[in-house]
């Protein structure tokens, strides 16, 4: 399950209470993210069930997208303790995503 954004001021507290976020920008015009979203939703839950995951429409609610300087769909943008860590933008695979965020999450959530 994953939790829509629909404000800034939903979104700014949302990043501050959670220790790890990815955030989905969207639109619903967009095919790329209507194929993409399915795919990436399902490995971040897979691979890192700590990742609180969450959507932004980007057309819906451009202030948080103009906010967080995202200018094109989909873009994925990863959040350590607050701090974007990683941006993936148009074209990027699951896989892709997983590998470049294996080692900060297993750095962050070392038990």
């Amino acid at each position: 399950m994953s939790v829509s954004l629909n404000s800034v001021a939903a979104y700014v507290p949302f990043l501050q209470q959670q220790h790890a976020v990815a955030v989905y920008f969207s639109a619903p015009d967009c095919a790329v993210c209507s194929v993409l979203k399915p795919r990436v939703f399902a490995a971040l839950r897979r691979d890192f069930p700590r990742l609180v995951l969450a959507e932004v429409d980007s057309v819906a609610v451009p202030e948080v997208a103009a906010q967080c300087g995202v200018f094109s769909v989909p873009t994925l943008i990863v959040y350590f303790a607050g701090q974007e860590l990683l941006r993936k933008v148009r074209n990027f695979s699951p896989a892709q995503l997983a590998a470049e965020l294996q080692r900060p999450y297993a750095l962050f959530f070392e038990d």
